[in-house]
C-alpha cells in the first residue's frame, strides 16, 4: 500500500537549483521518496500543514563520536590533549556494551531532535566484539539515518594513540559487514574509522586503509589537529604510502600545509570541520574558508558532546563567525577592504546539509529536497520570537534558529518528531543513558588510584 505525506504551505528552501527557494510551497513524500516540490500540490495524502514554517533538507553530521552521550559535560574546559587522558584514557576502557546501546541510542535521538536527520557515527569504542553490534543496535532502533564507522577499541591510550602496533580486528570489521551491511541501499551504511599515522606504525596504517578497499567501504580519519598531529604531516605520509583516494573524509584539517590541500583536492578526498571544538580546543582554526579555496564541499560535525553542544546550529555559527573573524582581522591589520567572497548566511546552510550528504556518501539520496531523493526534512518554526518576523529564509535558520525551533523531522519519510516532540518513547532513552552514566561514574571511582578521590 502507498503511503503519502504532503508538507503544506511551507517557506521551502530546497538547496537544489532546480527547485529553487518557495516562499509558499509543497512537498510531496511518497514510500519514503521525495515526487515533488511545487508551489501548490494537490494529493490524497497525509497533510502536514507547514504554514509559519521553514522547511529544509535535514543537518547532516558528519563526524561524532556518539558513544560519547553518558558522558556529556565531563571536560567542559578541556584541551585536545587533555580530551585524550581524561576521556581516552579516563572513560573509554570502561564501557560496557551496554552503555554503547544506550549512547547511541540516547544520541541519534539527540541529532533528530535537533534536526540531524544523518550521521557519521565514528565509533572508537570497540572494546569487545560486542561492542559495535551494540552501537550499531542503538543507531537501528532510533531511526536515524547514519554511516556507522567501526573503528578501534580504546582500552589503552598508550596501545592505542602512540605509534600503535594494534590494528583494528579485520575479522571482526568483515563480520560486522556481512552481519549488518550485506547491502549498501538501507538507512544505515558502514565505514571505517581509522586513526592514521603518527598515531599509528606505518604497517597498521596500511593494513586498516587496505581493508577499507577490500569491502568496499569509505575511510574517515582525524588529521592535521592540534600540538601533536598538527605535526604530523598526516596527508602528506598517507600521499608517500599511496593511499590518498577519493574514498577518504579527511576530518579537522586545521594546520594543512598548502601542499596537502593539494594532495586531498587532487585525491576526490572529503573534508570534515568541527568548528566549536576546534576554537575551543586547540585543534587550530576551522578551515572552511581554506577548503572551498582548494575546490573542496567542506561538511560540518559536531565530534564529542564532552565538551560542546550536540547540534548543528552551534557549528554553523561557530564556523561563520570564526571565518570571517579571521578575514577581517587578517583585512584590518593589512589594511584593505574585505574580499567579496566571505562566508555567507546562505552557503553555512549548504554546508551543513548537502555538502554533509556529499562528504557522507549519500548526495544521492539525501542533503536536499531533490524529487527522486529520500525524504529527510525538518521544519523550523519560524513564527517563534527568537525566528521572527523572518526578512531571509536562509538566515533565519543559520542565524536565528535553535534547537527550540525544530518542530518536525521526517527520515527516509518516517516522521520523527511533530509539534516539536520526538515521536518516541524519549523517557527509555534517558533513563538508560543516565543509568550508563551511573555506571562509568562508579567505574571511575573504583578505577581510582587508593587513597585518591576520583572525580567526574
Amino acid at each position: 500500500m502507498t503511503t503519502r505525506t504532503l508538507l503544506r504551505s511551507g517557506h521551502v528552501i530546497s538547496m537544489d537549483p532546480a527547485v529553487g527557494d518557495l516562499p509558499q510551497g509543497d512537498v510531496l513524500v511518497e514510500d519514503g521518496r521525495i515526487v515533488d516540490v511545487r508551489p501548490e500540490i494537490s494529493a490524497d495524502a497525509e497533510v502536514l500543514d507547514m504554514t509559519g514554517r521553514i522547511v529544509i533538507p535535514g543537518f547532516v553530521d558528519t563526524h561524532r563520536h556518539t558513544w560519547e552521550a553518558p558522558i556529556r559535560g565531563v571536560a567542559p574546559d578541556a584541551t585536545l590533549d587533555d580530551y585524550f587522558v581524561e576521556v581516552l584514557d579516563t572513560f573509554a576502557p570502561l564501557y560496557t556494551p551496554e552503555d554503547v546501546y544506550a549512547a547511541n541510542l540516547a544520541g541519534a535521538l539527540e541529532c533528530l531532535n535537533a534536526g540531524i536527520t544523518t550521521l557519521v557515527d565514528w565509533s572508537h569504542i570497540n572494546n569487545t566484539p560486542d561492542h559495535p553490534d551494540a552501537a550499531i543496535q542503538g543507531l537501528t532502533e532510533s531511526g536515524i539515518r547514519a554511516q556507522y564507522a567501526y573503528g578501534s577499541a580504546n582500552t589503552s591510550l598508550a596501545d592505542y594513540w602512540f605509534e600503535s602496533k594494534i590494528a583494528i580486528p579485520a575479522d571482526d570489521v568483515r563480520r560486522i559487514r556481512a552481519r549488518h551491511f550485506a547491502s549498501d541501499d538501507g538507512l544505515l551504511t558502514m565505514a571505517l574509522a581509522t586513526r592514521g599515522p603518527g598515531f599509528c606504525v606505518n604497517d597498521v596504517v596500511a593494513s586498516e586503509w587496505a581493508l577499507a578497499r577490500e569491502l568496499g567501504i569509505p575511510i574517515t580519519v582525524h588529521v592535521a589537529m592540534g600540538r601533536l598531529a598538527g605535526r604530523f604531516g598526516m596527508v602528506k605520509q598517507l600521499h608517500g604510502m599511496g593511499l590518498l583516494g577519493p574514498d577518504t573524509t579527511y576530518v579537522h584539517c586545521c594546520y594543512f600545509s598548502e601542499e596537502e590541500w593539494r594532495m586531498v583536492a587532487g585525491s576526490g578526498g572529503t573534508v570534515s570541520v568541527a568548528p566549536q571544538v576546534e576554537l575551543q580546543m586547540g585543534h587550530g582554526w576551522p578551515p572552511v574558508m581554506q577548503a572551498i579555496e582548494h575546490g573542496l564541499r567542506p561538511s560540518l560535525s559536531v565530534d564529542v558532546v564532552t565538551t560542546v553542544p550536540g547540534d548543528m546550529f552551534t557549528q554553523i555559527r561557530a564556523a561563520f563567525g570564526a571565518e570571517r573573524a579571521r578575514v577581517n582581522a587578517d583585512c584590518w591589520q593589512a589594511n584593505m577592504p574585505v574580499p567579496s567572497n566571505m562566508l555567507t548566511a546562505r552557503q553555512m546552510l549548504e554546508i551543513a546539509t548537502v555538502n554533509g550528504a556529499h562528504v557522507a556518501g549519500l548526495e544521492d539520496r539525501t542533503g536536499s529536497l531533490t524529487p527522486g531523493k529520500r525524504a529527510d526534512i525538518v521544519a523550523i518554526d519560524a513564527t517563534a520570537l527568537n525566528v521572527a518576523p523572518v526578512h531571509d529564509a536562509a538566515a533565519a535558520v543559520t542565524l536565528c534558529a535553535d534547537v527550540s525551533n525544530v518542530d518536525t523531522v521526517l527520515v527516509d519519510g518516517v516522521i520523527h518528531k511533530r509539534d516539536g516532540k520526538l515521536l518516541t518513547d524519549t523517557g527509555r532513552a534517558l533513563r538508560l543513558v543516565s543509568e550508563a552514566r551511573d555506571r562509568l561514574l562508579a567505574a571511575k571511582e573504583t578505577k581510582a588510584p587508593k587513597g585518591e578521590k576520583a572525580t567526574a
